[in-house]
């Protein structure tokens, strides 16, 4: 006869604890199949599935965001019977962030002995394609950042992919929402209007979109505003669909799409709007001077430059160091990613010739748009598993989750902010330039 295995006994007292501590109405299912309460009176019908004992181990010896980004990732630890983000509304998420404070250290000590007595399976030396280790860039600047390879990791999967989610649109960026209840289609093409607007664009004037994406903006300021439209990018995928996207609104002779790192665009002058729509953070801080400096070479006096992006709240000195959250989306999402501060930006905009105009908070339509976007995703995530792998969906799903409780929160942040190329005398824009969009 078999002796019991310790490692069971142990999990189900750290379930208890955890219990205690979170009170969150989901359970968690041991590699047993033993379902086991995760706060008072909490439902099954979600689970976080353990599926071996080796994952309480790994998570003793390496707590924290990045294992957790890890098991999920190979299935090793997963969510049934909803979405990750759906499993994170089940709980505190103040008292889930701060679990680690308010654990009972010794008794935790004592329940790992029989984790740790177990050797593991080992983990692989190479990383698989959904992981960028070693490449993410973060701190460097341009000449030392492979920023063609970080966009093609992100963006080159699959654009039936990105399409789950995204929807018609394919717009990859917060959506304006002109109530609670817009489709995520009617808050990008208010987006996609706003910004139009903003830029005060009309026919014959000369518009850059830098991060043009799959042309949603390009192709609208287009079409509706007769304007004549540059967008670079540099993913193929992206391009592809753009250049077809032109030719199916009748609008190709009207833009250009280039895969062109935006860097590399020579002339002084050239653009009467420029427009950057979350493009910027994958830009870099080591980078962000030759940045504005060069919007401000592109544009002609006066012109306008709009830049929508996401950013942190930033430390008690204004700095925006990495983090636990940062370190896993620049390891599995976003290689080379470094999220600005919205002082940063109006900092760097006065000092490099620009004028702010005016300054909009979008967190609470990127949370209306990016729980949209995890609930699509999860529905059609048996598709996604075809087009991109069930480890990479996996962790888009989190990362969705992740963030979703991050605008939520006001831990992230994202704001549309405008401003004009510095010219002397009167701005010669209107007294209330909200006139022209807030309608």
């Amino acid at each position: 006869m078999s002796k019991p295995d310790p490692r069971i006994d142990a999990a189900r007292r750290m379930a208890s604890h955890f219990a205690d501590l979170l009170q969150a109405d989901l359970s968690l299912r041991l590699w047993t199949g033993e379902v086991l309460p995760l706060g008072p009176n909490a439902r099954d019908d979600i689970q976080v599935v353990v599926a071996r004992p080796d994952v309480i181990r790994r998570l003793i010896l390496k707590p924290g965001l990045m294992m957790l980004f890890e098991l999920i990732a190979t299935g090793e630890l997963r969510v049934e019977g909803g979405s990750p983000l759906e499993a994170v509304d089940r709980w505190d998420y103040g008292k889930a962030m701060n679990l680690a404070k308010r654990l009972d250290k010794g008794l935790m000590l004592r329940l790992a002995v029989p984790f740790l007595l177990k050797r593991g399976d080992g983990e692989a030396t190479q990383p698989p394609a959904w992981d960028a280790s070693g490449v993410d860039g973060v701190g460097h600047a341009r000449k030392q950042r492979r920023d063609k390879d970080f966009i093609s990791f992100h963006y080159d999967v699959s654009n039936d992919f990105y399409r789950l989610f995204l929807g018609e649109t394919m717009a990859y960026s917060s959506g304006w929402h002109p109530s609670p209840d817009a489709t995520l289609d009617e808050a990008q093409g208010a987006k996609f209007d706003r910004i139009c607007r903003k830029l005060r664009l009309k026919p014959g004037l000369k518009l850059l979109d830098i991060g043009s994406g799959w042309g949603g903006l390009s192709c609208w300021a287009a079409a509706r505003y007769g304007v004549h439209v540059h967008g670079v990018t540099l993913s193929q995928a992206q391009l592809d669909w753009a250049r077809a996207r032109a030719e199916a609104m009748g609008v190709a002779d009207r833009v250009t799409f280039e895969l062109r790192d935006y860097r590399e665009i020579a002339g002084s002058g050239l653009y009467h709007a420029v427009a950057q729509v979350e493009m910027f953070e994958h830009v870099g801080f080591a980078n962000h001077e030759a940045h504005f400096r060069h919007m401000h070479r592109l544009l002609k006096p006066g012109g306008l430059y709009f830049h929508q992006a996401t950013v942190r709240r930033g430390d008690a000195d204004g700095a925006a160091r990495p983090n636990a959250t940062t370190k896993v989306i620049t390891r599995f999402i976003f290689p080379g990613g470094e999220l600005d501060t919205i002082g940063m930006t109006v900092n760097n905009l006065g000092r490099y010739g620009f004028e702010v105009m005016d300054v909009e908070n979008m967190r609470a339509h990127y949370d209306l748009t990016i729980r949209e976007w995890a609930k699509r995703l999860w529905d059609n995530r048996e598709e996604a598993y075809g087009l991109v792998g069930e480890a990479r969906t996996r962790l888009w799903a989190l990362y969705f989750a992740l963030f979703a409780k991050g605008f939520e929160r006001g831990v992230s942040l994202n704001y549309q902010t405008v401003a004009q190329r510095r010219r002397s005398g009167r701005s010669r824009l209107p007294l209330n330039p909200r006139s022209e969009y807030d309608r």
